[in-house]
């Protein structure tokens, strides 16, 4: 992450787009000025309590996306207050729509199946790679199958994501955090120093499966209550386009890869690891 101005901390730089977000910032809708826009987004505040407000909130964030991508761009505002005036926009639906707005491609679905279509010779790969990090990726990969099963897609996907971090050198828990028991002062001082991560919350060590599966940017809980954590790497991936966050550096082999490998955006120019990673792929 880059620095910010002193008294605001951590943040996000403006960053020229990448050549696969198509609509960086396009104009405002034909009609439309940034007073009427504003207005729109005052409704949505509303909106989003209505117990049948899904169609009206899915209308106004589709016509105030431009005015949403100027705001991203000319204030790089911190997260907790874009949340504030976004709301909205915190929820698997609009994530999702978001990143297809910015890039016209889907975003969960693509990464989830291209993810699966890749599984089977990421792990052939993580069985080849030898010295400590084949003896991580072994260690990892079986704990999977130990405590899942091999049937357990989501866990299947997570297992291979973890490792993915770890073949590419970089630390998972720098991406997702696993918290056990009830110690909110350990969680909170956690989310704090965050700036960008997955935590997963359980009472016991024994549960299989996690009480809770969230986001955190900026030491912010911005989406919690997820499915499996596969879900939450694809949403964590569309809120940094849709907020203009440049890849954490301890991770930013990891997000080139989810990007440029299993998403397909803007691959022409790789990193060593990631081009090393994709010969070996397809080999």
């Amino acid at each position: 992450m880059t620095s910010k101005p002193q008294g605001r901390s951590p943040a996000f730089k403006i960053k020229r787009p990448k050549r696969s977000e198509v609509n960086y910032c396009p104009q405002f809708p034909v009609g439309e000025t940034e007073a009427t826009l504003e207005k729109l987004r005052v409704e949505l505040l509303t909106d989003i309590k209505l117990r049948n407000g899904k169609e009206m909130v899915k209308a106004k964030m589709e016509k105030t996306f431009s005015y949403r991508r100027y705001e991203v761009i000319r204030d790089a505002p911190m997260v907790q207050d874009f949340k504030g005036r976004w709301p909205a926009l915190f929820d698997v639906f609009e994530i999702n729509s978001e990143f297809k707005r910015l890039t016209t491609l889907p975003l969960q679905s693509r990464f989830l199946s291209k993810l699966d279509l890749l599984s089977r010779k990421l792990q052939a790969l993580y069985e080849k790679r030898g010295g400590q990090i084949g003896k991580k990726l072994k260690q990892l990969m079986e704990e999977m199958k130990t405590e899942s099963g091999e049937d357990d897609l989501d866990s299947v996907r997570e297992g291979v994501l973890r490792a993915l971090c770890v073949y590419l050198n970089e630390d998972p828990e720098n991406l997702i955090k696993d918290h056990v028991g009830h110690d909110n002062t350990v969680f909170e001082d956690y989310a704090e120093e965050t700036t960008v991560g997955i935590f997963t919350s359980r009472r016991h060590e024994a549960q299989s499966k996690p009480d809770d599966i969230g986001i955190i940017l900026e030491g912010q809980v911005v989406i919690q209550e997820l499915d499996n954590v596969p879900l939450a790497i694809s949403l964590l991936f569309g809120l940094l386009y849709a907020l203009n966050m440049d890849y954490p550096p301890q991770l930013r082999y990891f997000f080139e890869v989810v990007q440029k490998v299993i998403m397909e955006l803007d691959g022409g120019v790789l990193s060593r690891k990631a081009q090393a990673l994709i010969n070996r792929l397809y080999e």
